[in-house]
């Protein structure tokens, strides 16, 4: 160490004795939130309180000025610690939407999602069952106690273990399904159970930590009033919750799921094609493109079947999928004919078309960049 390095051992010991401090508050943080686990699974709250963090977050923002401290640094420290919070109450018992415990069937618990729910739907206190190819025959034991079925399997199955699950249900018993696509598999279900129907989209994929503030999306279909507990024991887990009409639902789908997706093929096929091996482009990479690199990358990762699933679902979805075919054929006329103005007229008419919502995306992202940036870099 030079001498000049030397004059800094000081402040460096001091610092690593804050440090240090801050580690044990955060620890002491942490017993105290224990606490609150077992206070809300008594009483039946939810882990996620929307009011509870906003209120919190807005005055943690309002001391960090007063402290002379960044508040957008300061609400990033607390929202961190507040997700720790909401991940150590996911890590234990959940409270249950009912005063007894419900008789819960998962169709396909062996997969990414029908395995996380039977995880959490136990945490929570409930009896659940688990079906899959190789145990279909414990069904007729099991389908006389039922208050909820959730039907978790892929895309091209669904309908076919609806059509097969349905005639073992007692028509009390809750027909739920968890497919990204709502129309299809609740018309199956409709035709073929009597009881109390609900359409469910988890919307997010079965690697997440713990529910708090992932997003369900529900469908009431019939007896709406028989399946309220299932929506607020969603609540109770942390979700944020919505409902949603099947065709709306779907129509929005196409494009969040079926075209996103769709380019994610378009770019890493292209990549391939041409040999940009994404380790290099990283190496050249600013922030965003980054960012939409590992997005990119992250669905590579996954089920191809899966994905295929998603993109072919139904007709409807194919054929917006050529329209966008044919209007990328349109843009690449401008490309083809070196049309600078054309490119800049249509980019100022899209700007005029997403108005304030560019702003906001800015925003967003410039936040999502700086804070890649800094972790990643």
């Amino acid at each position: 160490m030079s001498p000049k390095e030397q004059q800094l051992t000081p402040q460096r010991e001091r610092i690593d004795q804050i440090d240090r401090q801050i580690l044990d508050l955060l620890s002491e943080r942490k017993e105290i939130v224990r606490e609150v686990i077992e206070k809300k699974v008594e009483n039946q709250l939810p882990i996620f309180a929307p009011k509870r963090e906003d209120d919190k977050t807005a005055a943690f923002r309002d001391m960090a000025i007063e402290h002379d401290l960044d508040p957008e640094w300061a609400e990033d420290f607390l929202r961190m610690i507040m997700a720790a919070s909401r991940a150590s109450q996911s890590a234990s018992k959940f409270p249950r939407a009912t005063d007894e415990p419900m008789d819960i069937l998962i169709v396909g618990a062996k997969g990414g999602m029908g395995s996380l729910y039977s995880k959490i739907a136990e945490q929570t206190g409930h009896r659940v069952y688990k079906i899959d190819k190789h145990n279909w025959h414990e069904l007729e034991e099991i389908a006389p106690k039922l208050d909820l079925a959730i039907v978790s399997v892929p895309i091209n199955a669904t309908v076919d273990v609806i059509e097969r699950l349905a005639p073992k249900l007692k028509e009390e018993t809750i027909l739920a399904d968890f497919t990204s696509n709502k129309t299809t598999p609740i018309e199956a279900m409709q035709k073929v159970h009597p009881g109390p129907i609900l359409g469910l989209h988890p919307m997010h994929g079965p690697d997440v930590q713990n529910l708090s503030k992932q997003l369900m999306v529900y469908c009431p279909v019939r007896d709406e009033s028989k399946s309220k507990w299932v929506v607020e024991q969603c609540r109770l887990w942390g979700m944020r919750v919505i409902e949603a009409e099947a065709e709306k639902h779907d129509h929005v789908m196409h494009m969040v799921q079926g075209l996103r997706h769709f380019v994610a093929l378009l770019h890493g096929s292209f990549m391939k094609t041409y040999d940009l091996n994404p380790k290099d482009i990283l190496n050249y990479s600013s922030p965003i493109y980054r960012a939409e690199l590992m997005m990119t990358g992250r669905i590579f990762a996954q089920s191809a079947e899966l994905y295929a699933d998603i993109v072919f679902a139904n007709e409807e979805r194919r054929q917006l999928l050529l329209k966008f075919i044919e209007h990328n054929d349109k843009l690449a006329e401008m490309v083809k004919t070196d049309d600078k103005q054309g490119f800049i007229k249509e980019f100022e008419s899209v700007t005029d078309f997403f108005g304030s919502f560019a702003t906001q995306a800015l925003e967003e992202s410039g936040y999502l960049i700086n804070r890649l940036a800094d972790r990643f870099a």
